[in-house]
């Protein structure tokens, strides 16, 4: 594997640790900048819509851009929203900067994605995608707690000073390690990126991203009431337990990646597969505090064996111009974090008891199992309409032949 990949894990583990250190840092934003802490919760917000504006739009506005330069300048873009947002004097303010810090990491993503494919083998293409999101994930394990301890001790505005110099360091990184040559400006251009969205294949393979991550966050998103009110956990120990899941999610990444290389519907199908068993088994689990950990663990492995096989779906099903669409799919992540959220609170709202969002999670995961597969006969229909449109050019093209063959 290229080290031009490490620039690409750095920036991604800049971006993981921005996006899921404010859920960590509530309560000290909400005393310092004296509002409530669910007014708080509007920057984890602002976050996620910066995210779904800026994946298509900056993929798209770039798209004649050199991708090498492009993701020099987003990850600058980066740098300076997080900076923006250590000295933000408001509330008002700190949402602006939290939205400039969401608008580039979609298009990171989607163009770092096509990057990485672009340096390797076709055989290893996969493992490439997952080694970028290794940083994301990885982030979840070492950045946030290590970034939410920074903010716990020295305030806040630390922590966004600090995410700032990862991405300072990433763009050296960036600058040093990607070759020219190997990301050069595509040819297509804007029209051409356009156009690749209106595929049917690329629509539904974003929908099996929506529905498969929306599965994952529908439970995620209540893990620390899951936690503590059915398995019986004290508060203090939710952090260490969420690290289990990042290791999970770590070793999910990295195992879909390889598999995925050998088969790439095969992962995908796997992958939500195990997704569903492990929400539908999570009432169970929850019951003990030794079952309830290895659930948390075997939730992010299962989750994130679907992250790469996804990627590199979306892309494929957008090879002439897949910049715009592999960004497209970043935002479908972020579409399935808020959307999954909303159903595993409407189970919880309806009354249905505290590990009723894993239980809408695994009915959700049914749902990507279900436009998958229907992704896949959509596939076959056309595989099978391609080829006897070949036939019939062969017959057609040869019509002496064939004739001549009749009669003998």
């Amino acid at each position: 594997m290229p080290l031009a990949l490490l620039a690409l894990a750095v920036g991604a583990f800049g971006i993981g640790t921005t996006e899921f250190v404010m859920m960590g840092l509530l309560p000290d934003v909400a005393d310092d900048l004296d509002i409530s802490i669910p007014s708080a919760g509007h920057l984890v917000s602002a976050y996620a819509l910066g995210v779904v504006v800026g994946a298509p739009l900056l993929a798209a506005a770039t798209a004649r851009m050199s991708r090498r330069t492009v993701l020099i300048a987003l990850m600058a873009l980066f740098v300076a929203g997080n900076a923006l947002s250590a000295f933000a004097p408001g509330e008002v303010s700190l949402l602006a900067a939290r939205f400039v810090s969401g608008l580039p990491h979609g298009a990171f993503f989607g163009v770092g994605a096509v990057v990485a494919t672009g340096m390797v083998a076709p055989e290893r293409k996969a493992r490439s995608v997952s080694l970028m999101f290794l940083g994301l994930t990885v982030a979840n394990i070492v950045g946030v707690p290590a970034a939410t301890a920074v903010g716990q001790q020295l305030g806040w505005r630390a922590t966004f000073l600090a995410v700032s110099a990862i991405g300072v360091a990433a763009i050296a990184a960036l600058v040093a390690l990607i070759p020219r040559d190997h990301a050069p400006a595509p040819t297509t251009g804007l029209r051409g990126e356009l156009a690749a969205l209106r595929s049917v294949p690329v629509w539904l393979a974003l929908g099996t991203t929506v529905a498969g991550f929306g599965a994952l966050f529908a439970a995620y998103s209540y893990i620390t009431p899951m936690l503590t009110d059915a398995a019986g956990f004290a508060e203090a120990s939710v952090t260490l337990l969420l690290a289990l899941f990042g290791v999970g999610a770590t070793a999910g990444n990295l195992l879909g990646g390889r598999l995925a290389d050998h088969s790439l519907r095969g992962t995908l199908f796997g992958g939500l597969v195990s997704l569903v068993l492990v929400l539908a088994l999570f009432p169970l689990l929850m019951r003990t505090e030794v079952t309830a950990a290895l659930a948390v663990a075997l939730l992010g492995m299962a989750a994130f064996i679907t992250g790469s096989p996804l990627q590199l779906m979306v892309m494929e099903k957008a090879a002439a111009a897949p910049s715009l669409a592999s960004s497209a799919n970043q935002a479908a992540f972020n579409l399935a974090n808020a959307g999954g959220a909303w159903v595993g609170g409407l189970a919880l709202a309806a009354g249905f008891g505290v590990t009723s969002p894993a239980t809408a999670g695994a009915a959700l995961a049914v749902l990507g199992l279900a436009v998958a597969g229907t992704a896949w006969a959509v596939d076959r229909r056309r595989d099978a309409a391609a080829v006897t449109a070949g036939r019939e050019r062969v017959v057609a093209g040869h019509v002496p032949e064939a004739v001549e063959a009749v009669r003998r």
